[in-house]
């Protein structure tokens, strides 16, 4: 549905801006009459100068602590008794980026008309993911919208601790691959092509170590190179199309859990993943069967995926969960025994959130002993290639100072 940007007077006779969703320019103003504002302008926001503003964020997306902060904030706001448009419009006065500001201008006006908190929430899928409108879903039924948002901001805080994690591991690995890669492009394109024409004027003809590097030089500083680019990039296309199929999406999850030093990471971070959200949908108030139908969408990886919806589809028929988890082949007997265990006696809720706890941890360990086995393997990967180069490029001196020419 469009979303308009007015400009407009309100009931206390002053000036007003804000966005606002509806069908067309008339329902717009319509929608705003009826809240007694009476507009001077209105345009869509694409074409608005909040629209062009939004412009230099377009490429970018909002932060997932942004995210987070706006979240526990108002759990805060909303457990200390404000209402819910007061709150919201306390907190859209904090936000900086521009499209996450409209955004929330535009719930708390469609609040403000008397729709419902999640239905709003729905339209702005970029900011808030399915988990994060079901828990609000539950909350708004409940009357507990200010628990759910502190839950959510806790759960959010915890997953991004994950992911921060796993990204400060890789920096340095990141870091030195690309210095490897920048001196081998250096050495390639601008040092061995000058001493290769030195030596070429003396009559001595080139190793074949330095021969191979002019021809590697002479792809990178010539057209070949955009044919290079080109196949590359459009392998990596072809590749991302077919990820996105369901039996794409399949075999490269089951490719990446099988790997021997990576895979165990990455089974490890997907259980915990299902855990930690399982138990944190449970806690909410949502129930089994809803629960399963969310982590399913974010579980992240498709060999789990199949194996949430086969477990849903038992809750439904009457049966255990505990079963298709373990024949998934990514969560381990031992812990889809305590699945089944806290299923049985009515503490699957704990249960998963001490399973998710205790992966977590492991997880740490793993991370930090991958960090230390590949951090040395990348240094003498890169001395290796620069030796190479390096060699190249003696040699040829080493046999004009020798004489052999």
């Amino acid at each position: 549905m469009p979303r308009y940007h007015y400009t407009a007077i309100g009931a206390d006779g002053k000036k007003a801006k804000g966005i606002v969703t509806a069908e067309s320019s008339y329902a717009a103003r319509k929608q705003l009459r009826v809240r007694s504002i009476h507009t001077t302008s209105v345009e869509e926001v694409g074409w608005s100068a909040e629209g062009r503003r939004g412009l230099f964020s377009i490429f970018g997306r909002t932060s997932k602590a942004q995210i987070t902060e706006f979240t526990k904030q108002l759990g805060t706001l909303l457990n200390s008794g404000i209402k819910l448009t007061e709150a919201l419009s306390v907190l859209t006065l904090q936000v900086s980026d521009v499209r996450f500001k409209n955004a929330l201008t535009d719930i708390r006006d469609r609040v403000v008309t008397g729709e419902s908190f999640t239905d709003a929430l729905k339209d702005y899928s970029d900011y808030f993911d399915v988990i994060y409108i079901s828990m609000i879903r539950v909350g708004e039924v409940t009357g507990s919208l200010g628990n759910s948002f502190s839950t959510i901001a806790n759960f959010m805080e915890k997953r991004q601790r994950v992911e921060s994690k796993v990204l400060t591991a890789m920096i340095y690995p990141m870091v030195l691959t690309a210095f490897c890669f920048a001196a081998i492009v250096i050495l390639t394109t601008k040092v061995i092509p000058k001493i290769a024409e030195q030596i070429t004027r003396t009559g001595q003809e080139l190793p074949w170590i330095t021969r191979q590097m002019m021809n590697v030089s002479y792809v990178l500083t010539s057209w070949w190179l955009l044919v290079v680019i080109a196949g590359f990039v459009g392998i990596i296309w072809t590749f991302k199309r077919f990820m996105k199929t369901q039996r794409g999406a399949y075999l490269r999850d089951k490719f990446l859990l099988s790997l021997p030093l990576f895979g165990p990471l990455i089974k490890q971070r997907v259980v915990s993943r299902f855990a930690s959200t399982l138990s944190t949908l449970l806690s909410s108030g949502l129930a089994m069967a809803e629960s399963l139908r969310v982590v399913a969408e974010v579980t992240g990886n498709a060999l789990m995926k199949r194996a949430v919806h086969q477990a849903r589809e038992r809750i439904l028929a009457g049966a255990d969960i505990a079963t298709p988890l373990r024949d998934s082949g990514v969560i381990d007997p031992a812990i889809a025994h305590m699945v089944s265990v806290g299923e049985k006696s009515g503490e699957l809720e704990k249960m998963l959130k001490s399973i998710s706890e205790n992966l977590e941890a492991s997880t740490d360990v793993v991370i930090e002993r991958l960090s230390a086995a590949v951090e040395p393997v990348i240094i003498i990967f890169m001395a290796l290639i620069i030796g190479i180069i390096a060699y190249a490029t003696i040699l040829p001196i080493l046999e004009v100072s020798s004489g052999k020419f």
